[in-house]
C-alpha cells in the first residue's frame, strides 16, 4: 500500500522528468494507488508519463470509474494497445463499467484471439466462474515428455497468468489431468507427462457461483484452479488473486447489506450523491417500519402516563434485543458466506443458539428486572416481574430468528445477508413493545379492581 509519506513526496515533486523516473520506479500497484487520488487534469499527466509497459500495469489496478476517465483523455492508438494488453478477465471487468458503445467499438479494436477471449467471458453471468476466469493458462497435450512440456512453455506461455500449475487436456480440450511446475522441474526429462500428473484435478464450472469458487481454493489451499464448462472442456482458469478479490468482494456487500447499504458496493470514497442513493433508501424504509413500531404503543399512550417509569425501561428493552438479534444475524451470515456451515446444520445451530439464548435471556431479564427495581416508585415495582419477563421472551426470540432467516435465505437460494440489522431490530421492537404494554395494560386492569 502506498503510504502517505511517499504520496507527499511525488506530490512534491515539480520537475516532470524527476516524477516520470520516480513512478516509473515504483511498483505498478502503488502508482495506481497514487494516480488515483489525483485530480482529473493530474491524472492524466502523471498516467501519460509511464513507459509503455508501466502505463499498462498500472492500468489494471486503478479502480473502473477511474480507467473509464482515463479513456477517454488519451488518443485512440494508446487505448487500444492498454485494452489488447490486458488480461481478458481484467478487460471484461472494465467493459462491465464502459457505455455499450464504447464496449462495441473497443472489441472491434482488439486481435481476433482477444475479442474471442473477452467475448467469452462476457457471455456468462456475473458473479460466476466463467464471468472471473481468465482464458490465459497453460494446457499440455498428454503426450509429451517433461522436457518437450517444458521447452514449450518456454517458447509459448510467457505471457500466461500463471504458469505454477498445467493442465492436461485430449484433443477435445477435455480436462484429463494436472501437473504442478514443481514435478516438471524435478522430473527426468524423457519421462512422459500423463506418468506423473494428477488425474484427480479438482476443478469448477463455469455455472458455479464466485463464492463457491473461493470456498473451494480455500478448502484445497490452491493457487490456481481450473474452469470447465458443461462438457468437462478446459475453458480457463481463476488465481488466488481473484479469489482474494472475490472474498473481499462478498465480505463488504455481506457487512454493508447487514447495515442496510443497498447493494452492499458503496465504497469509503465515493461521491455524496452515491451515498445517498446507497443509504437513503433504506433509512426511509426504516422511517416506514418505525412507524408500525410506533404504532404499537400509540394505542398505549394512557398507559404509559400512569406509569411513567415505563418510558425508560423500553429504549433499554428495545436496545437489548435488537443487538441480541445482530450478534446471531451476523454470526449465522459469516458462517453460511465462508462455506462453515449449509441450511442442513439449521437444527444444530438453533440448539446452541436457543441454549445461549436463554442463559443470555435470564441474565439480561435479570439486570432489566433489578434496574426497574431501583427506577419504579413502590407502587409501581411490580413493573420489574413484566419488563424482566418481557426481556426473557423478546431475547429469546431475537436469538431465533437471528438464526432461522438468513437460513431460510440461504434454503431458497437468496442472498442470506438481505435480512438487515435495521429490518430484524424494527420487527422486534414492534413485537416487544406490544407485548410489554399489553401485559402491563391487563396487570393495570387487574390491580385496579
Amino acid at each position: 500500500m502506498l503510504t502517505q509519506d511517499i504520496h507527499n513526496s511525488l506530490l512534491d515533486i515539480t520537475d516532470l522528468n524527476h516524477l516520470k523516473s520516480e513512478l516509473n520506479r515504483l511498483p505498478a500497484v502503488d502508482v495506481g494507488d497514487y494516480i488515483a487520488q489525483l485530480s482529473s487534469e493530474r491524472r492524466a499527466i502523471a498516467f501519460r508519463l509511464l513507459k509503455k509497459d508501466q502505463a499498462i500495469a498500472v492500468f489494471e489496478y486503478l479502480p473502473p470509474e477511474v480507467q473509464e476517465e482515463l479513456l477517454g483523455s488519451l488518443h485512440d492508438t494508446q487505448v487500444f494497445q492498454i485494452i489488447e494488453a490486458m488480461s481478458p478477465d481484467d478487460r471484461a471487468v472494465l467493459f462491465d463499467e464502459l457505455p455499450a458503445g464504447v464496449v462495441k467499438r473497443l472489441l472491434q479494436q482488439l486481435s481476433p484471439q482477444e475479442r474471442q477471449a473477452t467475448a467469452t467471458i462476457l457471455g456468462y453471468p456475473e458473479y460466476t466462474a466463467g464471468r472471473v476466469m481468465t482464458t490465459e493458462y497453460v494446457r499440455l497435450r498428454q503426450g509429451l515428455t517433461v522436457g518437450e512440456a517444458l521447452n514449450k512453455i518456454r517458447q509459448s506461455d510467457q505471457d500466461k497468468e500463471t504458469i505454477y500449475y498445467a493442465y492436461v487436456t485430449d484433443d477435445n480440450r477435455k480436462l484429463v489431468s494436472v501437473v504442478s511446475l514443481r514435478q516438471l522441474l524435478f522430473t527426468i526429462p524423457d519421462v512422459l507427462i500423463r506418468d506423473i500428473a494428477s488425474d484427480r484435478a479438482i476443478k469448477a464450472r463455469t455455472e458455479m457461483s464466485q463464492e463457491e469458487v473461493a470456498q473451494l481454493m480455500k478448502r484445497y489451499d490452491l493457487i490456481a484452479l481450473p474452469v470447465v464448462d458443461r462438457e468437462d472442456r478446459l475453458v480457463g482458469i481463476i488465481t488466488i488473486d481473484d479469489v482474494v478479490d472475490i472474498l473481499e468482494e462478498e465480505a463488504t456487500q455481506d457487512i454493508q447489506k447487514l447495515a442496510g447499504v443497498s447493494g452492499g458496493d458503496e465504497a469509503a470514497l465515493s461521491a455524496p450523491q452515491v451515498t445517498i442513493r446507497k443509504r437513503l433508501p433504506w433509512l426511509l424504509g426504516n422511517i416506514g417500519l418505525y412507524v408500525g413500531a410506533a404504532s404499537a404503543i400509540a394505542p398505549f399512550q394512557s398507559v404509559i402516563s400512569l406509569v411513567p417509569v415505563l418510558a425508560v425501561i423500553m429504549p433499554i428493552l428495545s436496545n437489548t434485543s435488537g443487538n441480541v438479534a445482530i450478534q446471531a444475524l451476523s454470526v449465522t451470515v459469516r458462517g453460511l458466506g465462508v462455506g462453515e456451515v449449509t441450511p442442513l446444520d439449521t437444527l444444530k445451530i438453533l440448539r446452541k443458539e436457543i441454549l445461549a439464548g436463554l442463559g443470555t435471556a435470564l441474565a439480561l431479564g435479570l439486570a432489566l428486572g433489578i434496574l426497574s427495581l431501583i427506577w419504579s416508585p413502590p407502587k409501581d415495582r411490580w413493573v420489574a416481574l413484566v419488563a424482566a419477563t418481557v426481556m426473557v421472551v423478546n431475547v429469546f426470540i431475537a436469538a431465533t430468528l437471528g438464526t432461522l432467516l438468513p437460513m431460510g435465505l440461504k434454503q431458497l437460494k437468496l442472498d442470506p445477508a438481505l435480512i438487515s440489522g435495521p429490518l430484524l431490530t424494527t420487527i422486534l421492537d414492534a413485537v416487544g413493545f406490544l407485548t410489554f404494554l399489553s401485559l402491563i395494560s391487563v396487570a393495570l386492569h387487574l390491580l385496579s379492581r
